[in-house]
């Protein structure tokens, strides 16, 4: 039996896990907020869904690469990424969208960040390996 990939080991579950979460949260919003929330910040909550299922397939997808690349640095580096940009940015997404404290508007792109050094690092991980 093959040797697993730390990588894919840490990626691919945290990633099913993320994606997971990310349709237990979409299905709160749609069921549990829509008649409460009003409509702008109900937007707010949906794009912090859709971004957080992007990436949580994201790190499927790096874990996946883990067993082609299995010790990458920029890879699991993008894995990281992901995740912290899941926290910062849907989360403050989440948390506005539910509180409406226009403060926590300041974090999301912190999260943007993250997610755009994620890409990048996985694009760099896979450059790097041709």
């Amino acid at each position: 039996m093959a040797l697993v990939p730390r990588n894919a080991r840490l990626f691919l579950p945290i990633g099913c896990i993320a994606a997971l979460l990310a349709v237990a949260i979409g299905a709160f919003g749609a069921h549990g907020l829509k008649a409460r929330v009003a409509p702008d910040l109900m937007a707010v909550f949906k794009t912090g869904v859709e971004y957080h299922f992007y990436h949580a397939l994201g790190m499927v997808l790096v874990g996946l690469a883990a067993f082609h690349l299995p010790q990458s640095g920029h890879l699991k580096a993008a894995g990281w990424c992901m995740l912290a940009g899941i926290v910062l940015f849907s989360g403050s997404l989440y948390l506005l969208a539910l509180t409406g404290l226009a403060w926590l508007g300041a974090v999301t792109p912190f999260g943007g960040l993250a997610f755009l050094a994620a890409w990048g690092l996985f694009a760099t991980a896979a450059l790097r390996n041709h």
